[in-house]
């Protein structure tokens, strides 16, 4: 599965409202319960902070991808935040992450899983592409961006 396959309006959120890196958990795992992809949203956000007390997912260049195993979702499941201004999110380079990629699939879905986070490696590599995405105003231009 594609990620395309899995953005939509209903999982993006521009601007993020969070200040903190648990917060932003907090408001994505929202997102998801939202759109009634979660049958826990609390087990949900407990099993991502499980996962980043393991280790930041804060990785370098503004990009941060929260995620989990959980059986609280049915497929492999992702929200997207844009936070233009930055959200302290201990990642590897110490600078503020900007966009946000929180994923939860299956605990039975390890290659799905893995399948995503490189796809997702791969798509934010490009470096004026993650900058179209942090300047982007709404959930339509984010979806419009990763269809192009």
């Amino acid at each position: 599965m594609a990620i395309i396959d899995l953005i939509a309006t209903n999982v993006v959120r521009v601007p993020l409202k969070s200040k903190t890196k648990t917060e932003v958990i907090r408001e994505l795992i929202d997102v998801l319960d939202k759109t009634g992809k979660l049958s826990d949203a609390e087990s949900a956000f407990k099993a991502v902070i499980a996962r980043e007390n393991m280790g930041s997912t804060g990785l370098e260049k503004g990009i941060a991808v929260p995620h989990a195993k959980t059986d609280k979702v049915k497929n492999l499941t992702l929200a997207i935040g844009i936070a233009p201004e930055g959200v302290d999110f201990d990642s590897l380079d110490g600078e503020s992450s900007k966009l946000f990629f929180l994923l939860l699939a299956q605990p039975s879905q390890s290659g799905p899983h893995i399948e995503a986070l490189a796809e997702i490696a791969r798509i934010t590599r490009s470096q004026s592409f993650c900058r179209l995405l942090v300047n982007a105003k709404t959930p339509e231009e984010v979806v419009e961006l990763f269809k192009e």
